[in-house]
């Protein structure tokens, strides 16, 4: 169970975390790990999805089919 002061912990620890991640240095950090770079060869339909993709993130577009 838990308690009042563990939930307010933990909301405030996830906020944080949200809050680094979306920091500029750790943005770049990440972009200097394989894992996390982006291959500039990738098949033109997988391009299209990642820019649908970033467009709904922004708030651009709405879900709609192709």
């Amino acid at each position: 169970m838990m308690t009042r002061n563990m939930g307010e912990k933990a909301e405030g620890l996830a906020l944080e975390i949200r809050r680094q991640f979306g920091a500029e240095a750790v943005t770049r950090f990440l972009r200097t790990l394989p894992a996390f770079r982006t291959e500039a060869d990738i098949p033109d339909r997988f391009r299209e999805l990642l820019d649908r993709l970033d467009g709904a993130e922004r708030g651009d577009i709405g879900w709609r089919r192709p």
